[in-house]
């Protein structure tokens, strides 16, 4: 048989057996972990042989037998160490420690090692001299060190990978809570402004016709009976969407009577699409309040969705007086803001709002929204 560096196997148990220490990839299916393995090997002994010179076909076989036989051993090693003296760790990955893992590198090589050799002359009818370790114990220890020793340190350094990788997941997690608690946060300062609004507007009506304001304090109850549960969610379905601001809608016609015309569009294909609750509603409201409000004739608005390449757009249009009446102030601003402050919360710079004259003979202001769709 060719001559065989233990050094350049070591590589391979080190590398095989680092996929190994991560607590969290140890939950993987076993034929994935050998497949890794089989992958480190073909990778090596491709190396070996063309460095060396040495026939591909007989490399591989025995580089392949000995990740194999590595993986193996130390896999299993340290899974039986951990459950056995390691109780907590067991179920956490089989990571027993660093103390435990060293005795597990170095009998795990060696029995890989070993292992391997003898699975690799079985198939390739090649016979690896064993003798002339045993004839002299400090080539034997030399051989050993040269396996282990390897194996250790790049085991370590893949180790320390995982446990980057392990806090880079924490610090991502932590942020998306941080982004979930800040989409709750501005969710819940749009809720009391479109609700000071509604009372304000109720107020008016009570003196104005008192059957009417009652009839709207009436579908005010209903609208935040209906809505209580949704606003509890940072995505909700689309369809979901619609209905809420279906039902404001019907409030605000409650008080607007013919003055208000609605028209909705939600294709079957887009119901289902997950969105942040209360995207709408405030472009409703201000619709209403800055374009058919200030018209004798009040208008219609039209709330549709549609996909546009791989993207939803939600448009909000209103006939009203648009954007140019000079009937805006500050407040138009306030729920404008806090769609594209939680539009960038929830999807960074993949999402956008845009506010813009109609532009055909109906006049008013289109209000569009652009969300990247979820990956089909």
């Amino acid at each position: 048989m060719r001559s065989v560096n233990p050094a350049e196997y070591a590589i391979m148990v080190a590398s095989a057996d680092s996929r190994e220490t991560n607590p969290a990839e140890s939950r993987a299916p076993s034929i994935a972990r050998a497949l890794r393995s089989v992958g480190f090997g073909i990778a090596i002994g491709l190396c070996i042989a063309l460095l060396r010179r040495q026939s591909v076909v007989t490399t591989l076989i025995y580089s392949i037998c000995i990740a194999l036989g590595c993986w193996f051993s130390i896999d299993m090693g340290r899974h039986l160490v951990a459950g056995r003296f390691k109780p907590t760790s067991a179920a956490g990955g089989g990571w027993p420690g660093w103390r435990w893992m060293i005795v597990v590198v170095i009998v795990g090589s060696g029995l890989g090692f070993i292992g391997g050799t003898v699975l690799g002359d079985v198939l390739t009818g090649q016979r690896t001299p064993w003798i002339a370790l045993t004839r002299d114990p400090r080539e034997a220890v030399t051989t050993l060190l040269f396996v282990v020793v390897p194996a250790v340190v790049i085991t370590y350094y893949f180790h320390s990978r995982s446990l980057i990788a392990d806090r880079e997941a924490a610090v991502q997690t932590a942020q998306r809570q941080a982004a979930e608690s800040r989409l709750r946060l501005l969710e819940a300062q749009l809720e009391p402004h479109m609700f000071f609004n509604t009372l304000a507007n109720l107020h008016v009506l009570i003196g104005l016709d008192p059957p009417r304001a009652q009839a709207m304090l009436d579908q005010l109850i209903s609208f935040l009976r209906a809505t209580l549960s949704g606003s509890q969610a940072v995505v909700q379905p689309l369809q979901a969407e619609f209905a809420r601001t279906r039902d404001y809608l019907a409030l605000m016609q409650v008080r607007m009577e013919d003055r208000l015309r609605v028209r909705f569009d939600l294709p079957a294909d887009l119901a289902q699409i997950p969105v942040p609750p209360l995207l709408l509603q405030p472009l409703v409201e201000n619709a209403i309040k800055h374009g058919l409000e200030p018209s004798v004739t009040g208008g219609r608005i039209e709330v549709v969705a549609a996909r546009s390449g791989a993207s939803l757009v939600l448009t909000v249009r209103d006939t009203g007086v648009g954007l140019n009446s000079g009937t805006g102030d500050e407040g138009t601003n306030f729920g404008l803001r806090q769609i594209r402050e939680r539009l960038a919360t929830h999807y960074g710079g993949a999402a956008s709002l845009s506010l813009d004259p109609a532009g055909d003979a109906a006049g008013g202001t289109a209000a569009v929204i652009r969300l990247p769709l979820p990956p089909a």
